[in-house]
């Protein structure tokens, strides 16, 4: 993966600069973690189900205090196209809930994408550090499932055959669906007309999905979970595939994971 971090106001960030980030004092309601006891909690759950991370990308907004990133997952299984990416978001200006998503690298183009399959997000209240490991587990431990699903779920993709006529169908539904704004269609329909890469030449939902995650590429990055979950759920509908769209949201409890 590359350019991670392409909106204004955000830089990208090592492995060393973000675990030194300082950590905000609690309150009585609210409980901040360190982005580092965040990355640590996750990959020691990926650790004890065999599975290695690699490349990883970090962002850092607002002097740090909100984080997101990314790694590719491995066990030996690898596509030859794409990856299987853990993106991670956490926040010590109150602006979100320390999160979790699981979604797809493309590595032709470096474009990605979350699934939202599997999801957590647990606000910064009390007993969150006591809270993390266990929601953490929960999430990790599905991700098998989950790439047999992507890999069932981009192949149907690369198999739906899309017109000219349908593209546009799609992309006001795409519009209705919070995927996109009306400002981005423009610049979709030109990625899907003249694809910057050979491999998205096929007129298929392949193609036209990566139209948009390539003008992801000039977007906030935060926003990227839940704007290609979005997607996903309406290119499934395109596809046959599972009807009802998931949303990544923060959910109205102190926790919420969604295992869809």
């Amino acid at each position: 993966m590359s350019n991670i971090i392409l909106h204004q106001g955000a830089h990208a960030a090592t492995r060393e600069e973000v675990e030194a980030v300082p950590t905000p004092e609690a309150t009585e309601t609210w409980q901040p973690i360190s982005h580092s006891l965040l990355l640590s909690t996750i990959e020691e759950q990926l650790t004890g189900l065999g599975l290695q991370s690699q490349n990883p990308e970090f962002g850092l907004w607002n002097n740090g205090a909100r984080l997101f990133g990314t790694f590719e997952l491995t066990n030996g299984v690898q596509q030859e196209d794409y990856a299987l990416v853990v993106g991670v978001r956490n926040s010590h200006d109150k602006a979100f809930s320390a999160g979790l998503a699981v979604g797809a690298s493309v590595f032709v183009c470096d474009n990605l994408s979350f699934s939202g399959e599997i999801t957590i997000a647990r606000k910064h209240t009390r007993w969150i550090e006591r809270d993390l490991p266990r929601l953490a587990a929960q999430a990790v431990g599905r991700i098998s499932s989950l790439r047999i699903r992507q890999e069932e779920r981009i192949e149907s993709y690369k198999t739906t055959r899309i017109s000219e006529q349908r593209a546009h169908d799609i992309l006001i539904r795409s519009v209705d669906a919070r995927a996109i704004s009306n400002a981005q269609i423009a610049k979709v329909l030109e990625q899907w007309r003249k694809p910057e890469h050979k491999e998205f030449k096929p007129r298929n939902a392949w193609s036209l999905f990566n139209a948009y995650t390539q003008v992801y590429k000039g977007t906030n990055r935060l926003e990227l979970p839940r704007r290609t979950t979005q997607l996903h759920g309406l290119f499934d509908q395109v596809t046959g595939l599972i009807a009802k769209a998931p949303v990544v949201g923060e959910g109205c409890e102190d926790t919420d994971v969604r295992v869809n």
